[in-house]
């Protein structure tokens, strides 16, 4: 009995990931292109000024880009260091973690087009929403927060979009962000999304719990109060939203969970408060609670948006679902999401086992070596922004992150620990120089 029901599970979560992966692909090749066309650095040139114009063009970059929840908390903290307006940082903070080219291509395939496109749209109204009240009420509290955490900037990008070393072509950097760091920084969390979505679907009769998940207000706001508290990305919580429409909940209320989740998280939370403010914090938390009510709610009352969500279940039992076309792609993504993860620990592995970085090398050339301890780091994104922090300190020459390790090696000449440390901190994590 035990093992039929593990086989079901596997059986349906397979089926799930079927599902996601040619789409998948396909958004991480696209994210890929993404990241070497429209760097941090590139946004945070154009985010700078007053009024509604950055506002708008700060939620419009940040629809498509794929950062998670965590990883959006240090590129907002460097593109407001970096001159964006206050209202241009909230807008960002919001519409970005939401949705992301591979979020909306497996939204798409999971939950219909309807989906796909409602998503996104939500989350650009959220982010101009968002950022026009920060501009209005914390305005004072996000300037305060920004002066705190300024430091001296170079002018100088170093991004790949602007690389010019010809060290890597700008085809091999947009596939190797594409099919190995983005895919390293969600693959855990997709793995666990797709696992949950199978063992709703397996244990669960279609409907069984539709008297407690139904439509209505009370429906969302459970969702909003589930999504809230813990980490789910973008990507990772459209299985977990088709599965809770298969026990029953109303396609607005799983809306609500995919607004509220991604863009949400205790850690989110803690994190604008320290770094922007507790108003802007106070501000976020609400404009997210009143994008999900009002995005779910305006989805169950229009009868025509509701009639374009397929059946989740349904569609994905008939047999072609299992093809041949199916077991391909699943195997395809599986290995791009093996060699993500566990590619960089082997070498970081032979690294720690071998001779030293480069950054740990220059400290032989009479430059001062400062090693640094960051907690809090979960992603490359949150490396890079450390790195970049680093980098813009004064007398600093190379800085690198190690992010398994979580430390930071630093070379320069009359370094300031101290400053290297808080400048870490003012990204959003904790750091403590170390011996």
């Amino acid at each position: 009995m035990m093992i039929e029901l593990l086989q079901k599970i596997a059986l349906e979560s397979w089926i799930v990931l079927g599902q996601m992966s040619p789409y998948l692909l396909l958004g991480f090749l696209v994210a890929g292109v993404l990241s070497v066309c429209i760097s941090a650095a590139w946004i945070e040139r154009h985010l700078g000024g007053q009024g509604l114009g950055p506002v708008v063009k700060a939620s419009v970059f940040g629809v498509p880009l794929p950062l998670c929840s965590c990883g959006v908390i240090p590129v907002s903290a460097s593109i407001r260091r970096h001159g964006a307006s206050s209202g241009a940082t909230a807008s960002f903070l919001l519409s970005t973690p939401q949705t992301g080219v591979d979020s909306i291509a497996v939204t798409y395939a999971l939950l219909g087009p309807i989906f796909a496109v409602v998503r996104p749209v939500v989350a650009l109204v959220t982010g101009i929403f968002g950022g026009m009240l920060v501009n209005g009420f914390a305005k004072a509290d996000v300037t305060e927060a920004a002066q705190e955490a300024e430091q001296p900037a170079k002018a100088t990008c170093t991004e790949p979009c602007c690389a010019t070393d010809g060290s890597q072509s700008v085809i091999l950097r947009a596939l190797h962000y594409g099919f190995v760091t983005l895919p390293r920084d969600i693959g855990w969390s997709l793995l666990v999304g797709v696992l949950i979505a199978g063992l709703l679907t397996a244990l669960v009769p279609p409907g069984q719990l539709k008297p407690y998940l139904g439509s209505g207000l009370g429906s969302i706001l459970l969702m909003i109060l589930a999504g809230v508290p813990v980490y789910v990305c973008a990507t990772a919580s459209v299985p977990i939203a088709a599965g809770l429409i298969h026990l029953g909940a109303s396609p607005g209320a799983a809306l609500a969970f995919l607004i509220a989740g991604p863009a949400t998280n205790a850690a989110t939370f803690t994190t604008i408060w320290k770094v922007l403010g507790r108003r802007t914090a106070i501000v976020y938390l609400g404009v997210v609670a009143v994008s999900a009510v009002a995005g779910g709610s305006l989805l169950d009352a229009i009868p025509a948006l509701g009639q374009g969500i397929p059946e989740f279940v349904a569609d994905m039992h008939h047999a072609e679902a299992v093809g041949l076309a199916t077991h391909l792609w699943t195997i395809a993504l599986l290995g791009v999401l093996a060699v993500s993860i566990f590619r960089p620990w082997l070498g970081q592995r032979g690294a720690r086992q071998g001779e030293p970085t480069a950054a740990e090398s220059g400290a032989l050339s009479g430059r001062e070596r400062v090693v640094l301890r960051v907690d809090g780091m979960t992603c490359s994104h949150c490396a890079e922004s450390v790195r970049r922090a680093l980098s813009e300190c004064e007398g600093v020459e190379s800085a690198e992150v190690d992010l398994p390790a979580r430390r930071a090696v630093v070379v320069g000449r009359n370094v300031d620990r101290e400053l290297l440390a808080e400048a870490a901190i003012q990204s959003g994590y904790r750091a403590t120089p170390m011996d």
